[in-house]
């Protein structure tokens, strides 16, 4: 008898410079499980480790992004199981790891939308949905959304959306700043990689100081250690490959190659 394959959870693709990592469970709008997390960790670490790689996307495969945790498979999981490769927690894994750009395309929603908040960029269908959805199924705030979403959208907001667990469309959650944009449906996928594009352009490390520069200080109210952290950052930059190959591109009137060879 043949061993049945078990589809991979999530899946990981190179699209040029950009790591492209898809939740792989349509026929469940992508709930996330156990598997799903360890494979999302997988690809990142996979990207994080290619110096081909300079930003990465994650969406979602079929109608949703993720319809939060497949909460029959959790309950039948041992704590230890839970918490399986996960020794560092995903929000400072993601924060170290490089730019990560969510592709919204479709409900986000509890942990779906929570695994958004994590990320650096946020860009939506506009058939997305969005909720936190935690008080509605008896559960609080998790994956350091109390953190993350009142710096996104401001105490008001996060407040009003955590209380109630209402579900946003796409337009609100734009007004709300909950994501960068929102783009047809259909232009979605091509957008995200386009966006990535942009970023993976720029000269790897120093755009993993600055990504680290902005989540040291974004809550940081001594400008003192600010301004001091930033100099140190600034001075090494300013004796690397990418900061000459500027200069020299913008002597010879050209787009600077960060990534030669």
């Amino acid at each position: 008898m043949t061993a049945q394959v078990t589809p991979a959870h999530a899946t990981f693709e190179k699209r040029g410079r950009v790591g492209l990592i898809t939740l792989n469970r349509p026929e469940r709008l992508n709930a996330w499980s156990m598997e799903m997390a360890a494979q999302v960790r997988e690809g990142i670490e996979e990207s994080n480790a290619d110096d081909g790689i300079g930003a990465v996307v994650i969406t979602g495969a079929g109608r949703g992004f993720c319809s939060g945790a497949d909460l029959k498979r959790e309950r039948t999981a041992t704590p230890s199981a839970r918490r399986r490769g996960e020794d560092e927690p995903l929000p400072f894994f993601m924060q170290r790891s490089k730019p990560l750009i969510a592709a919204i395309n479709g409900p986000a929603i509890g942990v779906g939308l929570t695994l958004t908040l994590c990320c650096d960029v946020r860009i939506a269908s506009e058939q997305a949905r969005l909720s936190a959805r935690f008080v509605r199924i008896g559960l609080t705030p998790e994956l350091g959304s109390s953190y993350f979403l009142p710096q996104i959208t401001g105490l008001g907001a996060a407040l009003d959306l955590i209380l109630t667990g209402r579900i946003i469309d796409a337009e609100e959650a734009g007004r709300l700043g909950m994501v960068n944009r929102v783009v047809p449906h259909d232009r979605l996928l091509d957008e995200a990689l386009a966006y990535a594009e942009l970023v993976a352009f720029n000269p790897t490390q120093h755009v993993a100081w600055a990504k680290r520069l902005v989540y040291s200080n974004a809550a940081n109210d001594n400008l003192r250690s600010v301004l001091q952290a930033e100099d140190e950052i600034f001075g090494q930059a300013t004796r690397t490959a990418a900061f000459a190959e500027a200069g020299r591109a913008f002597v010879e009137k050209r787009e600077p190659n960060f990534h030669a060879g």
